[in-house]
């Protein structure tokens, strides 16, 4: 087993740590809030585990902070306004291999993802992590099949949703080929 850390598994879970602290959380506390276990907390804190989407989704409804707000360093200044490709902060869910891009910096009044959704894969949310956001989906390549609560949109490139009043939410891909989509959430109180 490698001592090596992922710089940003390990910003991860800085992020996830601060929130939590600032909050005045005990692990056993966001444990409860987000129902994800004190011991993958733990790990996630110190940079030894980097959480599924699910987990994520768990933690940022918990803290009630957007996904891109856990991922995304909250010390980028406005400065530059200028975001690299090399330089855009990816993530990668170890469990689904989604690949997530931060293309919006944590100042930008709106957040703008890239998502790749891997052939095959099946990402759910809890209802939670939408609740205090309203969020755009628009198909950039591929197939999207979206879960929102008991309705079923099937979604072609081009095609986009807006979220409704916040539900549960799965993103499936049950095509054979990588299926790319943005998602564009504007900060504050959702629908």
């Amino acid at each position: 087993m490698s001592n090596i850390v992922d710089p940003l598994v390990a910003r991860i879970g800085s992020r996830i740590r601060v929130e939590r602290d600032r909050r005045r959380w005990t692990l056993s506390e966001l444990a409860e809030e987000s129902g994800v276990s004190r011991a993958m907390i733990h790990r996630i804190e110190r940079g030894e585990s980097n959480p599924t989407a699910v987990v994520l989704g768990k933690l940022s409804a918990a803290f009630r902070l957007s996904i891109a707000t856990l991922l995304d360093p909250e010390t980028e200044t406005q400065a530059d306004r200028v975001r690299r490709a090399e330089a855009t902060p990816r993530w990668h869910d170890p469990e689904t291999g989604y690949e997530r891009r931060q293309l919006s910096g944590p100042g930008f009044p709106a957040e703008v993802a890239e998502v790749r959704l891997p052939a095959g894969a099946r990402v759910p949310y809890p209802a939670a992590a939408f609740a205090f956001h309203r969020q755009l989906i628009w198909v950039i390549g591929g197939r999207l099949t979206f879960h929102e609560g008991d309705t079923v949109h099937e979604l072609a490139a081009g095609d986009t949703v807006e979220l409704g009043p916040p539900s549960a939410c799965v993103f499936v891909n049950a095509t054979e080929r990588v299926c790319r989509y943005a998602v564009v959430l504007v900060r504050g109180e959702g629908s």
